[in-house]
C-alpha cells in the first residue's frame, strides 16, 4: 500500500466507532425541523394512530427521504457516503453499497454489471432465484456447475474447484463465476480453490455469501470470502448481525477484476429513489457493531452454540450435523450459528417435529425439511434462549416419537439436472406464452423458475426445456410437503411456457 492508503486505512480504522450516517440522521430527526418534504406522515404528526403505537414515535422521526442536507446531500463526503466507506473498510472492501432491497438488489446489480447482452457465465444451479432474475434483465447467457449434495440428508453443500473447473472448460468464454458460500446449512465451499479456478480461467469470482454477515469477526467462524480472493461477495446484514430486514450490503474487492465504478453504475439503476432511511441507518449501526463488538459478541454466541449442540446431541434421536461434514465433497468448512439438527432417529420429519415445537413451545425454526430442522443464531443469540429451546425440543420429541424410525436418505432424489439452456433466460421470460397443463408441457421451453424448498436447487428455469422426470420430481416434493418456490401455479397443475417452442 502507498503511504496515502495507508493513511486513509489508518483513518477508516479509528473511525469505526463513529456511526455517520445513524448520527446525521438522528441529529435532523429530533432537532425538530419543519418538514415541507416526503413522507406525509410529517414525522409521526400524520401517522395512523396504531402505526405510531406499534413503531414508536423515535422510528417515524427518523424516516426521512433521500436527499436530504445534512444527511446524504451537502458537502463530500457526505454522512452517507462516510458510512459506505467505514463498511468497505471493515469488510476489507474496495468499495461497498449499502442495499435497501436486500441481496436481491445487490444480485441484479452484479448481473447487469458482468453479464450484458449474449455475455456468458457460469452459475451455480442452487444459486438464489435474484441472480436468474438478473440475467433476464442483463441479457445474460448462463452455464451451470452443479453443487455437490448429501443423498444421505438431502442437502445441497457447495461447488468444488474441480467440478468449477470442467464448467469453465465447457465455457470457456465465461467473464464471471457466480457460487453460494455458505450454504442455507451453514456449510462453506473451498473459496480460495474457486478463486483460482476462476481467475486461472480469466473470469471474476462472485460469492453469495448472504448467510455470513459475520464471516472474518472472529476466529471461530470462517473467513470471509473476500479475504479468501472472491473479487465481490454480498452479504445479506440483516439475516446474522442485527440490521432490518431487507438490509443488505455489496462489497467489491481491491485488485482490478471488477470495475467498482460499473458497478456503481448498476446499483444505481436498481435501487429505488426512496431508500428507507431507517434500513440505512441499521446498516450503518451494524457495520459499528461488528467492528468494534463483534468479536466479544460473536464469543459468547460460540459458546452458547458449543454447550446447546452438546445438550440437542443428548436428546433420543436427534443429532447436530455440521462439523462432522467438513471434508465432504463441496464442504471445507461450516458457520457454528447454524445449528442444523438431523431428527430421522425420533422417526418423525423435520416438518413433523417443527410443527409439535410451533403450537407446543411457540418456537419456530428457521427451515424444516424431512430430515433435519435448521436454527439460524444471531450475532449476540442469548443462551437463556437456547437452553429453553433444547429443554422443549426434548419434550416435544418425548411425546411425538414412533418407536421405528422412517428409511434413511431423503424423501425424494432429485433427477440428474440440465446444465444447458435452449433460449436465454431473457427471451424466455420476455417471450410470447402460454399457460399449458404440466403434462402437456414436456419437451416445451419453461418461462418459470420453480425450486422445491427443501431442497432448493431450481429444478426448472427460464430457458430450460421441461423433461418428465422433472415434472414427476416436482409432483413428488410438494406430496411430501415441499413448496414449490417459483410456482405460478402452487398446485403445479399447469406451467408457463414459451408458444411455438
Amino acid at each position: 500500500m502507498t503511504p496515502a492508503e495507508l493513511e486513509r486505512s489508518a483513518d477508516a480504522a479509528r473511525r469505526q466507532p463513529t456511526a455517520p450516517y445513524l448520527d446525521a440522521l438522528v441529529a435532523y430527526g429530533f432537532r425538530g425541523p419543519t418538514r415541507f418534504h416526503v413522507p406525509g406522515h410529517k414525522g409521526g404528526s400524520g401517522a395512523d394512530p396504531g402505526l405510531r403505537w406499534a413503531l414508536g414515535e423515535r422510528a417515524l422521526l427518523l424516516d426521512v427521504p433521500q436527499d436530504t442536507e445534512g444527511i446524504d446531500m451537502g458537502p463530500e463526503p457526505t454522512p452517507y457516503r462516510q458510512a459506505e466507506e467505514l463498511a468497505a473498510a471493515a469488510y476489507g472492501a474496495e468499495r461497498s453499497w449499502f442495499l435497501t432491497n436486500g441481496a436481491t438488489q445487490g444480485n441484479h446489480a452484479l448481473c447487469l454489471a458482468l453479464a450484458p447482452p449474449g455475455t456468458r457465465v457460469v452459475l451455480q444451479r442452487n444459486a438464489h432465484a435474484s441472480l436468474i432474475d438478473g440475467l433476464v434483465l442483463s441479457g445474460g447467457m448462463p452455464a451451470f456447475v452443479a453443487p455437490e449434495t448429501d443423498d444421505e440428508l438431502g442437502m445441497a453443500h457447495g461447488v468444488t474447484p474441480h467440478a468449477l473447473r470442467a464448467a469453465l472448460e465447457r465455457c470457456d468464454d465465461a467473464r464471471a463465476v457466480f457460487v453460494v458460500s455458505p450454504t442455507y446449512y451453514g456449510m462453506t465451499a473451498d473459496v480460495k480453490g474457486l478463486a483460482d479456478v476462476a481467475h486461472a480461467a480469466g473470469a471474476a469470482l462472485v460469492v453469495d455469501q448472504a448467510w455470513g454477515p459475520h464471516f472474518g469477526f472472529h476466529p471461530g467462524v470462517p473467513q470471509s470470502a473476500l479475504a479468501l480472493g472472491a473479487d465481490a461477495v454480498i452479504t445479506s446484514t440483516h439475516k446474522i448481525v442485527g440490521a432490518l430486514t431487507q438490509a443488505a450490503m455489496l462489497h467489491v474487492a481491491p485488485g482490478g477484476r471488477i470495475d467498482p465504478e460499473a458497478v456503481a453504475r448498476t446499483v444505481r439503476l436498481v435501487r429505488s429513489t426512496s431508500p428507507s432511511s431507517l434500513l440505512l441507518a441499521s446498516l450503518d449501526a451494524a457495520r459499528r457493531q461488528m467492528a468494534i463488538h463483534g468479536q466479544a459478541l460473536l464469543a459468547g454466541t460460540l459458546a452458547g452454540a458449543a454447550h446447546a449442540r452438546v445438550a440437542i446431541d443428548a436428546v433420543p434421536g436427534c443429532a447436530v450435523v455440521g462439523e462432522r461434514l467438513v471434508g465432504r465433497p463441496g464442504v471445507h468448512g461450516w458457520d457454528p450459528l447454524r445449528l442444523t439438527i438431523d431428527v430421522r432417529g425420533t422417526g418423525c420429519s423435520g416438518y413433523e417435529v417443527a410443527a409439535a415445537l410451533r403450537a407446543g413451545s411457540d418456537i419456530h425454526v428457521e427451515l424444516a425439511t424431512h430430515a433435519t430442522l435448521v436454527l439460524v443464531l444471531g450475532v449476540h443469540e442469548q443462551e437463556d434462549a437456547l437452553e429453553r429451546f433444547v429443554h422443549d425440543l426434548g419434550a416435544t420429541v418425548a411425546e411425538i416419537a414412533r418407536p421405528t424410525a422412517p428409511e434413511q436418505g431423503p424423501v425424494v432424489k432429485p433427477p440428474e439436472l440440465s446444465g444447458e439452456l435452449a433460449v436465454r433466460p431473457r427471451d424466455a421470460f420476455l417471450g410470447e406464452t402460454e399457460v399449458v397443463p404440466v403434462d402437456a408441457a414436456v419437451g416445451r421451453v419453461s418461462c418459470e423458475a420453480i425450486a422445491g424448498y427443501p431442497p432448493g436447487i431450481p429444478a426448472l428455469l427460464p430457458g430450460e426445456r421441461i423433461r418428465a422426470e422433472v415434472v414427476a420430481y416436482l409432483r413428488e416434493l410438494a406430496a411430501a410437503g415441499a413448496r414449490l418456490h417459483g410456482a405460478s401455479d402452487p398446485a403445479f397443475e399447469t406451467v408457463t411456457v414459451l408458444r411455438d417452442a
